[in-house]
């Protein structure tokens, strides 16, 4: 599995209804898509938790052949035409859980850390995967070029910020 995300920082006069609107228009458009296990449309509002409007959403991949398929697709011929072509984050998933409901989400959670050199990853993504919590799905994973980890999590009430953690409302959750 891959896990995949981007970012659209967007200012802070910025009319997040329209992006409201695009996740509302266009969100159902990625259910049922060949190779996604989900797909979260997350914004953020200036003054929330991530401190500044943005349009983030966040994938779990299946098979590297649907996030081909997507990212060289039309859907994100469209976004990067609308808000211009983003860096794409990748890391390996090492452990992920979909509670029953949770595309019924309404925040999320997304927490980088540098992971140290040294680490044993067999341990750390054996202890991630038991320390996944009460959220409604939990997806960690890892970036090995920068050595990044990543844990992702939805959740049904806002959860906490803090520097490496950001908050998001969530749009709509599509499943493949």
């Amino acid at each position: 599995m891959i896990a995949m995300d981007y970012r659209f920082p967007l200012p802070a006069d910025y009319d997040m209804g329209i992006i409201d609107r695009r996740i509302a228009e266009k969100g159902h458009l990625t259910d049922g898509f060949p190779g996604l296990l989900f797909k979260a449309y997350l914004s953020a509002r200036k003054g929330g938790p991530a401190q500044d409007n943005a349009y983030a959403p966040f994938y779990v991949w299946n098979t590297v052949d649907g996030m081909h398929a997507f990212l060289n697709g039309p859907g994100f011929a469209a976004l990067a035409q609308a808000f211009g072509r983003p860096a794409v984050a990748t890391w390996l998933v090492s452990h992920v859980r979909c509670a029953p409901g949770f595309e019924h989400a309404r925040h999320a959670s997304i927490e980088r850390r540098a992971i140290p050199p040294g680490t044993d990853m067999e341990v750390l993504c054996t202890d991630e995967a038991a320390r996944a919590g009460h959220a409604l799905a939990v997806v960690v994973g890892y970036e090995p070029e920068t050595w990044t980890l990543v844990r992702f999590r939805l959740w049904d009430s806002e959860p906490v910020a803090d520097a490496a953690t950001r908050v998001y409302a969530v749009g709509h959750v599509s499943t493949g």
